[in-house]
């Protein structure tokens, strides 16, 4: 028997960007929602042949091979991508940076072998490393780097792109309810799930606890928003008993220390992926910048409690009722 509060979703997936990407809709509510869902991670796939660093064959990684030489054309669409990592680049003072690929490569997380570079690597990483060597003409649609050795990694955005993209699908396909999620770390959600019940205007959606795999530590209401989650939980070497995580500060170029997971819940899914990279690289300093009081912008940080085991929970610029902790042992608030 099933309860009339009962929900009921479609639930359409495929891997892509190293990680599972699932559209959901709320069952029998879109007619042709498995043939839109299938477009619309082929468009995913599309993207990611184009933005990969992983493949020689991709644009990003054309233009990372070519951009220190001269002016190089952009495709009208992917333009946008830079502007929008220069302008968070400048919001977050450095925390994210699209640029930094050179110190990804040279901590060995390109290849997810992780390794710690010489003073001297590390050195002529950082030297080839931020957003300010990286110069675009909008007009014309280019790109220029002005040193050598400057590498774009979309890693900490390109994700949240791509569900953007997709949400574009979606609206165009008039849908007006569905969750889309690449390795539920980004999220995008439109209407609500289970729009034919009472009450309910959004998809509620689980921040994972970053010490307790499989316990969810609260739950979001998203409400036409977006999430975004940056944790070292699951990427990660131990090097002379010491845990070093893939989220690199790329104002020092070492990785970040101090906070175990980060989530922020924006307009789009872009914007809380790399917001939330850097709420984890700038810590609880960083609260005020990336989630100023009145801001389009919330979030939730998750550092280490005083008692052992523990996890502290600090949030900023959450609308009541949005954000709810799960109850359980060992969560301070």
């Amino acid at each position: 028997m099933h309860g009339e509060n009962d929900v009921h979703t479609l639930v359409i997936g495929r891997d892509a960007m190293a990680c599972r990407f699932e559209i959901v809709f709320n069952a029998g509510e879109v007619p042709d929602a498995t043939a839109i869902a299938f477009d619309c991670l082929d468009l995913v796939d599309e993207i990611e042949d184009r933005i990969t660093v992983y493949r020689d064959t991709s644009e990003l990684a054309r233009l990372n091979a070519t951009a220190a030489d001269g002016w190089q054309p952009v495709s009208a669409d992917l333009l946008p991508l830079l502007i929008q990592a220069r302008e968070l680049h400048e919001r977050t003072a450095g925390a994210f940076d699209m640029a930094a690929g050179a110190l990804v490569r040279t901590w060995g997380f390109l290849r997810r072998q992780g390794r710690t570079p010489s003073a001297e690597e590390l050195a002529q990483a950082r030297a080839a490393a931020g957003m300010q060597w990286v110069e675009l003409d909008e007009a014309g649609s280019r790109v220029r780097f002005t040193r050598p050795e400057v590498e774009l990694n979309p890693g900490a955005i390109g994700k949240g792109w791509a569900i953007d993209r997709v949400m574009e699908r979606l609206r165009d396909c008039a849908v007006t309810s569905a969750l889309v999620h690449g390795g539920a770390s980004s999220v995008r959600a439109i209407g609500a799930q289970g729009t034919a019940l009472q009450g309910r205007r959004a998809w509620p959606v689980g921040v994972r606890h970053p010490l307790r795999p499989g316990r969810r530590l609260a739950t979001v209401q998203l409400d036409d928003k977006a999430l975004g989650t940056s944790g070292s939980g699951t990427q990660f070497f131990i090097e002379r008993g010491r845990r070093l995580g893939h989220i690199l500060d790329p104002r020092t170029g070492v990785p970040a220390e101090g906070v175990l997971s980060a989530t922020v819940v924006a307009a789009t899914a872009a914007e809380a992926d790399s917001l939330s990279t850097a709420l984890y690289v700038l810590g609880p300093a960083g609260l005020s910048r990336v989630a100023p009081p009145g801001g389009t912008v919330g979030a939730i940080l998750v550092v280490p409690g005083e008692s052992a085991g523990a996890v502290r929970v600090l949030t900023a610029n959450l609308a009541d009722g949005m954000f709810a902790i799960e109850p359980g042992e060992g969560v301070e608030t």
